[in-house]
């Protein structure tokens, strides 16, 4: 069984999350045309290494960040977003 370290929920069974997808930068729609708005929301860049990511604890609806790699499906650590450092 694979398990993953809920910040709140401590090691759980995986099946107990959602991936909810890449941090990322959230644009202004309004600045944006409509093809690069829909780039944006359809279109996560899919490269290979360290990447954090949303994930939703389900029983509990807690979501937090993950770092996880990519290419080895690694967990480096899961956190609190309240702990994410400002430009990351």
């Amino acid at each position: 069984m694979k398990l993953l370290s809920c910040p709140l929920n401590g090691p759980r069974n995986i099946e107990e999350f959602q991936y909810l997808g890449p941090l990322r930068e959230r644009p202004d729609p309004d600045a944006l045309s409509d093809a690069d708005w829909a780039r944006h929301l359809f279109r996560a860049e899919n490269r290979p290494g360290a990447m954090l990511e949303w994930w939703r604890h389900r029983p509990s609806n807690y979501v937090f960040l993950a770092e996880r790699h990519t290419v080895t499906n690694a967990v480096i650590r899961t956190f609190d977003p309240s702990e994410l450092e400002p430009g990351a």
